[in-house]
């Protein structure tokens, strides 16, 4: 079984094959690739894959892209961090569809019923677009305010309002305000799910960034820019070559 994974963190995509490795499954990964415009790239120029797990949002945007680039007829497995409310419509447009963080039942189910099916889900590009349609709307409504946070051996709330932006490190995600640093109980996407993505951009894998902190952006090499922050606390921000063209769009909303 050839398997091509589509996923833009690294630590997923770790966790996805360490899972996979553990099913009673034998497969073959084919690659991993993190961006819409490497996923086009890839199916041009390869057999087309048996599986693929494909997250919702990419690096460069989200895979829907993808399909509205070429066509794919390969069966497909969703991930991603948006809520239960989408689980069930993407499930009759799929194979499967699985909420991040996956849980190894979820996962057993979905390669179960992919091995049952003599003949596996593909997209449907009509309905992913009506389905694109509602998560848009989805984000469109109010996010959430308070964020509970670490301190000491309990927890605390602070404000969304308050964060200057978020990074991840060592499979930690933290928080950052103009006083504090805060350990944060949930992976960056999840986090990046639940946020305003009007006041919040995720410039990359591991860095979240509230548009009220960038004072500052400049050119950096190989077509990316590099973002002056409050408060950085030794860290550098630096957008990804495939974000940079969307987050100055961002900052012009």
């Amino acid at each position: 079984m050839n398997i091509l994974i589509i996923e833009d963190e690294t630590r997923a995509a770790n966790q996805l094959q360490l899972m996979l490795k553990a099913c009673d499954f034998e497969f073959e990964l084919l690659d991993i690739i993190d961006t819409v415009e490497d996923a086009v790239l890839w199916f041009q120029k390869n057999n087309i894959p048996d599986l693929v797990f494909m997250d919702i949002q990419l690096a460069d945007g989200l895979s829907f892209e993808i399909f509205q680039k070429i066509e794919v007829v390969a069966p497909i497995i969703f991930t991603t961090a948006f809520d239960q409310y989408a689980i069930q419509a993407f499930r009759v447009n799929s194979v499967d569809y699985l909420l991040k963080p996956i849980q190894k039942d979820d996962l057993d189910r979905a390669l179960d019923k992919f091995i049952r099916s003599s003949k596996p889900a593909t997209v449907d590009t009509t309905i992913l677009k009506q389905l694109l349609n509602g998560m848009q709307g989805m984000q469109a409504t109010p996010k959430r305010e308070g964020l509970l946070v670490k301190e000491g051996n309990g927890f605390v709330q602070i404000k969304v309002s308050e964060l200057l932006y978020c990074y991840s490190e060592d499979s930690i995600t933290f928080g950052v305000t103009a006083d504090k640093r805060f350990i944060i109980e949930e992976t960056l996407d999840e986090l990046f799910s639940s946020l305003d993505q009007n006041k919040f951009y995720k410039i990359n894998r591991s860095q979240i960034v509230a548009k009220t902190s960038i004072q500052k952006i400049d050119p950096y090499f190989n077509h990316r820019v590099k973002l002056s922050i409050s408060h950085p606390r030794d860290q550098e921000f630096i957008v990804s070559r495939p974000k940079t063209s969307d987050f100055k769009k961002w900052m012009n909303k």
